[in-house]
């Protein structure tokens, strides 16, 4: 029945009631705290697209964990910025490399905080493409023996999860081969499925020190016009042995989010990045939004599209507003 037999505020006047009924919740044990780690010595260096956010040193990285882990976020992601790099990204996947040095670190101290470890090679490429380059391409075929060597060497520093962002046809399932061969079985594959070259990575290349030095990535990552593709990408991740498949970025993406997720039923993770961050940061420093109010709202629509986890830059102060 319609109006006035039927009234909808009546289920929101009331604050219980209202949060009775309330269909998305948000809270920190579905968050993840991206943390760079650099060998640059000091403890931590500003990143200025990115306020807040710092590039840290080892023992800085372990520090920021346990105050992650402290605010009651469930996970941080790891991304190294390493002291060289050649065209191979051989740091990437080096034993003492920064990323592993990190993770040995962190786990030493925090045992019980599950670190993600992003798996690619651009921030360790001297071009800044996410793989090996062959007269002037990226080749997929060679760079997936890099990048499952990368995963290994993560899993054997302790990742308890490795998340390939690459976007090379057929990494997921050579990572899980190699995985599996060297022991890691239990090691579960977070993969960057529907990863859109995207003009919102802008600080987070600055922060790492990846914008390419050629030509850009539209030639591997997806074309923001399309959202079947996203599909057809996330069932061949899920076919060759992806645990999580994600989305980034998030807020601009959020029917894909929804398309996946009823399309699959698979956990779906999505990464709310820098540039989404950096406009929210922006705005409430000029005055024109709430911050907390904006932040809140933006991560519960990527909840209510359907992710079941959410990278973010705002995982620890997000929990602290929770």
């Amino acid at each position: 029945m319609g109006f006035p037999a039927t009234r909808m505020r009546r289920l929101r006047e009331s604050p219980v009631l209202r949060g009775m009924v309330r269909e998305t919740s948000l809270d920190a044990s579905r968050l993840i705290q991206p943390i760079f780690v650099s060998t640059a010595p000091g403890g931590r260096e500003p990143i200025e697209a990115m306020p807040g956010i710092d590039r840290l040193s080892i023992p800085a990285a372990v520090e920021e964990a346990g105050a992650v882990a402290a605010a009651g976020v469930a996970a941080v992601i790891l991304f190294g910025i390493p002291a060289q790099k050649d065209e191979f990204g051989s740091s990437a996947y080096a034993e003492d490399g920064v990323v592993q040095a990190a993770l040995r670190a962190i786990k030493a101290a925090h045992p019980d905080l599950f670190v993600i470890s992003d798996v690619c090679l651009c921030e360790y490429t001297d071009h800044g493409h996410c793989g090996y380059v062959r007269d002037g391409r990226v080749d997929n075929d060679i760079s997936l023996e890099l990048i499952a060597r990368t995963a290994i060497s993560h899993a054997d520093a302790g990742a308890d999860a490795v998340a390939p962002s690459d976007m090379m046809d057929g990494r997921v399932g050579s990572i899980r081969d190699q995985l599996d061969e060297e022991g890691h079985s239990g090691v579960p594959i977070i993969a960057y499925s529907a990863k859109y070259a995207s003009a919102f990575y802008g600080p987070f290349r600055d922060a790492a020190g990846s914008t390419p030095g050629f030509g850009d990535r539209r030639g591997y990552q997806m074309d923001p016009a399309n959202s079947d593709e996203a599909v057809r990408e996330v069932e061949l991740d899920l076919a060759e042995g992806a645990d999580v498949v994600m989305v980034k970025p998030a807020l601009p993406y959020l029917d894909v989010i929804r398309r996946i997720k009823q399309a699959t039923g698979a956990p779906v993770a999505a990464y709310h990045v820098s540039g989404e961050y950096a406009m929210l940061k922006a705005a409430a420093e000029l005055g024109w939004l709430d911050e907390q109010a904006a932040t809140l709202e933006a991560l519960t629509s990527i909840r209510r599209a359907g992710a079941d986890m959410i990278i973010t830059y705002y995982a620890k102060q997000a929990a602290a507003w929770l």
